[in-house]
């Protein structure tokens, strides 16, 4: 939207050149969303509050959430709205990744927002039912990746790139739409189940998607990309923009949502979120880079998949509760200390997947 503008206005004045810059915008993205989250974030806790919509608490879990029932949940709107209104005022409208990545966004969001609105607002105990969410996150999937496949210009867009080798670039084919669907499905139901504690699944979420903001940026300048042996993505620049609003809208919600946290992201967050940054990094072809950087999502979701497969196979658990956090709670570990550690095991795998722009 002001990029529109300051096209216009440079054609008399020097200074709006600057939001030629893509660095430029993308900072200011990240500022608007942070602001933007920090002022609306007392008004939205409020209203959830009124609606009664609370945290519903299992009574079979760490004893120590037995406290956290009621705490207003469905807070994933404020990052939603913030990261929307950001990308739509910094981010060059005539871009295809830009609106593609928002409607993902959007899409997913929706499906968590009805879940959660039933289930903390009407009381409906059942919510959405899982055959339901499973087939609008498939057909919202499936969507994007028909998308991503058939207006793809270049062989680069389909291809599966492997990370530490300069020339390995797998041709998919029609199997691109396979992989893209279950990247974007899978990456939002994993920070859905990562989102258990307070803080825990929106700082991985602030890291990795600035992480994601500088491959978007590396992979749409031809320069760069050649220098760094990454794939070349015309325009995925931009979406760095709307990595930079992620991570602003991130830390705006981080200060409400740390540790006692005000309100929880809920359905409409987590899967909004998770489907987001699966989608980014399809673009820019780093699905497996991804996969390193967002190792937490990822661990939290095998530790899911392990205990179901142990359990029905063996009769036994291989964790005290899943997803693996809770493990730790009933461990002992107090709530922070398994906050803070998971934190910096992602500090650690975001770095790991930024070094892989230089080990080729």
């Amino acid at each position: 939207m002001l990029l529109e503008l300051a096209d216009w206005l440079s054609q008399h004045f020097t200074a709006p050149h600057l939001f030629q810059y893509i660095t430029f915008r993308t900072i200011m993205a990240a500022l608007t969303a942070l602001a933007m989250s920090l002022l609306c974030g007392p008004a939205l806790i409020r209203k959830l509050a009124a609606l009664k919509a609370g945290q519903v608490v299992r009574k079979d879990g760490p004893q120590t959430h037995l406290s956290k029932a009621g705490t207003p949940t469905m807070g994933g709107v404020m990052i939603l709205i913030s990261v929307a209104i950001a990308t739509l005022v910094w981010a060059d409208l005539d871009n295809r990744y830009v609106w593609l990545v928002l409607a993902v966004m959007v899409c997913f969001g929706a499906i968590g927002f009805y879940d959660d609105y039933r289930k903390l607002v009407l009381k409906d105990s059942r919510g959405l039912a899982s055959r339901w969410k499973y087939f609008w996150q498939s057909v919202f999937g499936l969507a994007a990746a028909w998308f991503l496949y058939h207006s793809a210009v270049n062989p680069a867009e389909t291809a599966l790139f492997v990370p530490l080798f300069k020339h390995v670039e797998i041709s998919l084919g029609v199997f691109f739409i396979v992989i893209t669907y279950l990247m974007i499905v899978g990456f939002s139901n994993a920070v859905n189940l990562t989102d258990g504690l307070d803080g825990l699944a929106i700082m991985p979420t602030v890291l990795v998607s600035g992480a994601l903001g500088v491959f978007a940026y590396l992979a749409g300048n031809k320069v760069f990309s050649e220098y760094l042996g990454i794939p070349a993505i015309p325009g995925a620049g931009e979406l760095s923009v709307f990595c930079g609003a992620m991570s602003g809208a991130g830390l705006g919600f981080l200060w409400f949502n740390t540790y006692p946290a005000q309100v929880f992201m809920g359905d409409v967050g987590a899967l909004a979120i998770g489907a987001a940054l699966a989608a980014i990094a399809v673009i820019v072809r780093q699905e497996i880079v991804l996969l390193i950087m967002g190792g937490v999502f990822v661990m939290e979701t095998a530790s899911v998949m392990l205990q179901v497969a142990s359990f029905k196979m063996t009769g036994k658990r291989i964790f005290r509760m899943a997803p693996i956090h809770h493990h730790f709670e009933l461990k002992g570990w107090p709530e922070p200390r398994v906050i803070v550690r998971f934190w910096i095991i992602s500090v650690v795998l975001v770095l790991i997947g930024l070094a892989t722009l230089k080990v080729r």
